[in-house]
């Protein structure tokens, strides 16, 4: 382990030299423990698995099939530019959607999946449709929004068949 030499300097008459203490550390056992810590640290720490949320994107090639859905228990919310979104239940062109930024479309999501869930007694169906003026940030936003509200249903995401009715609401409100 450690040692420590007490020999003379040397042997030379006359002079009385002092003599000097070398030390040596023997570092072996210091190795052999940090390699056990990390050893042990790295056998029992587990590593968080990345969540992954379920989208449902129609097939472009598949035009053919439609998914027939019920209008009251649909909500589409189509992303603008600006952070704003645009929202309504049922089918397009039968009332304008409601325009509102994405601090106050959770409470209009949790509104809507209550009523649903009342009138109709099934889970509500959310269609999301990003628009040019979407960036991806706003899509993970309403991605979070869904979560947070615990919709059960992979939302739809279509940014393929979007309405003219839909556009020009949007452009109405400025938001395309």
């Amino acid at each position: 382990m450690a040692e420590l030499d007490t020999s003379s300097g040397g042997g030379k008459k006359g002079k009385v030299r002092s003599k000097k203490a070398n030390t040596k550390v023997d570092l072996t056992a210091m190795v052999d423990l940090a390699f056990l810590l990390i050893t042990f640290f790295m056998l029992t720490t587990s590593l968080s698995k990345p969540i992954a949320m379920d989208i449902a994107k129609p097939d472009k090639e598949d035009n053919d099939v439609k998914n027939e859905l019920r209008a009251s228990q649909t909500m589409t919310i189509l992303l603008g530019k600006n952070n704003k979104v645009a929202w309504y239940m049922g089918e397009a062109g039968k009332s304008a959607p409601n325009i509102e930024g994405f601090t106050e479309i959770r409470k209009s999501i949790l509104k809507n999946k209550e009523e649903v869930l009342k009138g109709t007694g099934r889970q509500i169906v959310i269609v999301v449709k990003p628009t040019e003026g979407a960036t991806y940030k706003n899509f993970v936003d309403i991605m979070d929004e869904l979560n947070i509200a615990k919709i059960k249903t992979a939302p739809a995401i279509d940014d393929v068949n979007i309405l003219d009715s839909e556009k020009d609401a949007m452009k109405k409100a400025g938001i395309l």
